[in-house]
């Protein structure tokens, strides 16, 4: 519902403030704009699900080779006691719990192509144990959560764009980033918590909660004490020699349960194309709204309106330069990389604007994509607390990169 009034609203305001451009100031492009940016983003929207097609194919025939050889089942027995605790709706070692791990380790290692059909997955499961059909379930919203906060360990393609714009030091961004998008993860699950009433005091998730907070005092220090021309190369090698190992454990679990490893991986991947397609007039409908918003003026507004409050506030407006890269990354990850080489190149690649910009791409994840996607995959309309939560995630992480990046480079 939340979603509905959202999508009416770009279109809403996109319309008033194109027709006040068009009278009162004269401007006789705004409404071509907004039409041809319908046109484009529909082609975009279609392109994207049909680019998905042969990923979803790879890794849900993949996933089907775990769950018949029993990897995925693994996974959920060992993570049942954290996930009983974060997820108390769903049965105590059911295999979504897997498939949610694997969803969201994929993330962590900045592996957007695998993420996407292991999540898709994931809330296909989750839909079987969903009791009304067309409205998200609690542990629906909390995964949906975790995945728009955008957790990322290795932020790969945005180190490579400021070593591509000559950035003196591309890695100095490393740091920033990952405390932002942890703050935005932990601020997201907590407001989840607070609205399923899911209590988060206890043993299992203090102590699980404070060794992830230690595992990333581990990577800061471990990629801290590495040489600048190294830290792309250890982290790009890891997170492949990773993936490469999952599918080879995968295929060897199956080969020791003595299954057709063959069939089953073509029995996974014939759900790769239906899915790709059923997702095609939800993430459509998202993209079209976002194209017809940025095409009026009205993010140019907001990102103005901001600045000047800010302003009058008597506060340090360097931040506002940054602005439109925070606001664009929860409507479009391409809009907000664009935003984000336009700042670098606008501002100066190792500028402060420059800098923020790329903590703020890698601070959180494209909520209304993601919820777009995921959600139209599984034919969920009413998305409930998804979207608020979503975005206080995104606030968080947010206002974390801006403390944050004063801290490192004010």
């Amino acid at each position: 519902m939340v979603l509905n009034y959202i999508w009416i609203a770009f279109f809403l305001i996109a319309f008033v403030i194109a027709l006040f451009k068009l009278i009162v100031m004269g401007n006789v492009e705004v409404f071509p704009a907004m039409m041809n940016a319908t046109f484009e983003t529909s082609k975009t929207a279609f392109e994207i699900s049909i680019g998905l097609t042969g990923v979803l194919t790879l890794w849900l025939g993949i996933m089907k080779i775990g769950e018949k050889g029993g990897v995925v089942h693994f996974l959920a027995r060992l993570l049942s006691p954290v996930f009983t605790k974060l997820f108390p709706e769903i049965p105590k070692g059911h295999p979504v719990t897997g498939s949610i791990f694997m969803n969201i380790a994929a993330n962590m290692l900045g592996l957007d192509n695998a993420a996407t059909p292991l999540g898709l997955k994931a809330m296909e499961q989750l839909q079987e144990l969903n009791p009304k059909k067309d409205t998200a379930s609690n542990p629906m919203i909390m995964f949906l959560v975790m995945n728009t906060s955008g957790l990322t360990l290795i932020p790969i393609s945005i180190m490579v764009y400021r070593a591509q714009m000559g950035a003196a030091q591309p890695t100095d961004i490393f740091l920033p980033i990952l405390l932002a998008t942890f703050v935005s993860t932990l601020v997201g699950i907590i407001a989840t918590s607070l609205v399923q009433r899911i209590n988060l005091l206890n043993r299992t998730m203090l102590v699980t909660l404070g060794g992830v907070s230690l595992f990333f005092a581990g990577i800061i220090w471990g990629f801290s004490r590495l040489a600048e021309s190294e830290i792309n190369v250890v982290s790009t090698t890891s997170a492949n020699i990773l993936l490469m190992s999952i599918i080879i454990a995968f295929i060897l679990a199956g080969v020791r349960k003595k299954i057709n490893v063959y069939d089953s991986f073509i029995e996974g991947a014939k759900e790769g194309f239906t899915t790709a397609i059923r997702i095609i007039p939800y993430l459509v409908a998202i993209l079209v709204g976002i194209g017809v918003f940025r095409a009026s003026g009205a993010m140019d507004m907001v990102t103005d309106g901001i600045g000047w409050v800010v302003g009058l506030c008597g506060a340090n407006t360097d931040f506002v330069g940054a602005l439109p890269t925070a606001l664009m990354k929860p409507l479009s990850g391409s809009g907000a990389r664009g935003m984000m080489v336009d700042a670098m190149s606008s501002y100066g690649v190792d500028s402060f604007v420059g800098r923020l910009a790329c903590i703020f791409q890698g601070s959180t994840d494209t909520t209304f994509y993601i919820l777009a996607v995921y959600f139209g995959s599984v034919g969920i309309r009413n998305t409930r607390h998804a979207v608020s939560c979503g975005l206080i995630a995104d606030l968080a992480g947010i206002i974390a990169a801006i403390f944050i990046a004063y801290f490192f480079f004010g």
